[in-house]
């Protein structure tokens, strides 16, 4: 039997975090997590917009506990708030769908300089976490669940010496170097929680072809219009699409290091995947990781994390 919504499991007592919540996958993994009984904070770049998506959800599971709260990922003082605000408020995270993204858009940069693809999709959700570890790997049975893409597949690992592609530009090479990089970070943050013995799991996702705003805002952005083309006539809806999160997500047999998708490339049921060749590459990812720390000030130390207890 194809697994659904209606496969996940009971999410009461469990805190959850979702970036990029206000429409789209986000929207959808936040109103499936609240209808099951969790907690879901919902971390968005519009309080308006997110309110609106909070009243949304609400009018469909008028019990659900579900809160919105400011994040910008294309700025590390925005990240910092909110990790602040969420370590104040809970001691505990059970989940942390690392969702939110760009697409395909003209050269830009992020608030602290980062090429705006590889500064708002990994970078970011690299800082997020890296915040928020000591709540994450000091609650038994935790998940972190990053989104990729097939993307991924044309984009390049990340080059030390010009991770933000000055002067090599090109739309949809930055953004499957973006969503290549949310893989490696998922795999390499799997790495460190296995070498820590943390009771936490990171995994990862890819929607598939799906219709969400992410391909309107692209062409907005002047980023072109073909995906938003494809993606009208052929996507799935949001609700489907953003199944492999969920899977990821609440599946009991789901564990670290582990890929949901598709199970026809870009559509049909949740399945796992398998994860080979330059995905795993242990080089790659420990370059990364490298990256991400010198370009954010932040590292992601699951021994010190474990060590500093909020219990």
């Amino acid at each position: 039997m194809s697994w659904d919504e209606r496969h996940v499991p009971d999410q009461t007592g469990r805190t959850a975090i979702v970036t990029g919540a206000n429409s789209g996958l986000g929207f959808e993994n936040s109103r499936a997590l609240a209808a099951k009984g969790a907690h879901v904070i919902m971390g968005v770049r519009d309080l308006g917009k997110g309110d609106g998506a909070k009243e949304q959800v609400l009018a469909g599971a008028p019990d659900a506990s579900i809160e919105t709260r400011e994040l910008d990922l294309a700025s590390l003082d925005s990240i910092a708030s909110f990790a602040d605000s969420i370590a104040e408020d809970f001691d505990r995270i059970d989940l942390m769908i690392n969702n939110a993204g760009v697409m395909a858009i003209p050269e830009s940069k992020t608030a602290d300089g980062f090429e705006m693809q590889f500064g708002t999709n990994h970078l970011g959700h690299y800082a997020l976490t890296a915040r928020l570890l000591t709540n994450l790997v000091n609650t038994p049975g935790s998940r972190v669940v990053t989104v990729t893409s097939t993307a991924r597949h044309f984009g390049r690992p990340v080059d030390a010496d010009n991770p933000h592609l000055e002067g090599n530009y090109d739309t949809w090479r930055a953004y499957g170097q973006s969503k290549l990089a949310n893989l490696h970070f998922a795999v390499g943050l799997e790495h460190r929680f296995r070498d820590a013995g943390a009771r936490t799991q990171s995994l990862v996702a890819h929607p598939g072809l799906t219709r969400t705003e992410l391909q309107v805002n692209t062409a907005k952005a002047g980023g072109g219009s073909a995906s938003e083309k494809a993606a009208a006539r052929f996507g799935m809806e949001p609700e489907r699409g953003a199944l492999p999160q969920l899977r990821a997500a609440t599946d009991r047999r789901a564990s670290g290091g582990q890929l949901f998708g598709p199970r026809w490339f870009q559509f049909g049921d949740p399945v796992r995947l398998p994860l080979f060749g330059r995905s795993t590459n242990r080089e790659s990812i420990e370059t990364l990781f490298a990256v991400s720390e010198r370009e954010t000030g932040l590292t992601m130390d699951v021994a010190g994390a474990m060590a500093g207890s909020k219990a």
